[in-house]
């Protein structure tokens, strides 16, 4: 399935950032931690190089922990400051102000070297649709400042947010790009929400789904579900037994793979399948 989604909206939005990219000092960067190459923006490379960049890998109180150390050593050694974190617990964000410090050290000097004494960071939140922008903001700041939702494209306008008198948020909205070049990558925006569902093919994508977990996590669906896993070849035995298990049946007996794929995704979505990461950090070439 070759999932590509960048609708009319984004473009413009596109427009907006590269243009407010001249008012800030700082990109911090949501990236979903159970997939974070995936949900990584390769625009965001090409139009920021100047700026200083923080990777938030949030939702990590989702994804398997020993691989979110490994991205974080993979961003690290790219050059990014990373921190792991969950935006929805305001306790994760505590060593934010730190690096944010850090990262904007040679900005604050430059501008003391101006005459600026006590300058004003300006920092842009960037991110994929549904990664958890609004969430990260509204959290930080303490109060609920920018809309949230459970869906894509909440956010439509690009909005400056005050967190204190050191430094202002631009919230903007969540973006794609306009290809994917790894078939995977739009397969994994898709499980974690940040694709619309309605344009996308349910049975097919949590087959997929079911396949990856049987490989490399079948623990989660075991404990989950009750089936018994054997090799990594068995993706179609466990949709069935799973279907049965949960009596998503048809009349007359068939699994309703629709209905038992709506299952799958919203308990990987929301946690309830255990610590899963979709990917492991690309080799350098």
């Amino acid at each position: 399935m070759n999932i590509q989604w960048y609708p009319g909206h984004m473009a413009k939005a596109k427009r907006n950032i590269r243009n407010d990219l001249q008012l800030v000092d700082l990109i911090i960067e949501i990236l979903d931690a159970r997939c974070p190459e995936s949900s990584r923006n390769p625009d965001i490379d090409s139009f920021s190089k100047d700026k200083a960049r923080i990777m938030l890998l949030n939702k990590a109180d989702l994804a398997d922990p020993s691989v979110t150390a490994q991205f974080d050593r993979y961003f690290r050694n790219k050059g990014f400051y990373t921190l792991e974190v969950d935006a929805r617990n305001k306790g994760s964000l505590k060593k934010l102000n730190a690096l944010i410090e850090t990262a904007c050290a040679p900005i604050v000097e430059r501008n003391k070297a101006r005459g600026i004494q006590t300058p004003v960071i300006r920092a842009m939140v960037l991110g994929i649709p549904n990664a958890g922008k609004s969430t990260f903001i509204n959290s930080y700041v303490g109060k609920a400042m920018a809309k949230t939702g459970n869906k894509p494209g909440v956010t439509r306008g690009n909005q400056w947010i005050k967190v204190n008198s050191r430094l202002q948020l631009l919230d903007t909205p969540g973006i794609t790009w306009p290809k994917f070049e790894r078939e995977i990558v739009g397969m994994n925006l898709a499980i974690i929400g940040s694709i619309n569902d309605q344009i996308l093919n349910i049975d097919e994508l949590v087959f997929y789904l079911i396949k990856y977990l049987v490989r490399y996590y079948p623990s989660c669906l075991s404990d989950r579900y009750g089936v018994e896993i054997e090799t990594a070849e068995e993706a179609i035995r466990v949709f069935d037994e799973i279907g049965i298990k949960r009596g998503c049946l048809k009349k007359g007996g068939d699994v309703d793979y629709s209905k038992t794929a709506k299952i799958i995704l919203d308990d990987f979505r929301s946690g309830r399948l255990g610590r899963i990461t979709l990917e492991q950090p690309m080799r350098e070439v």
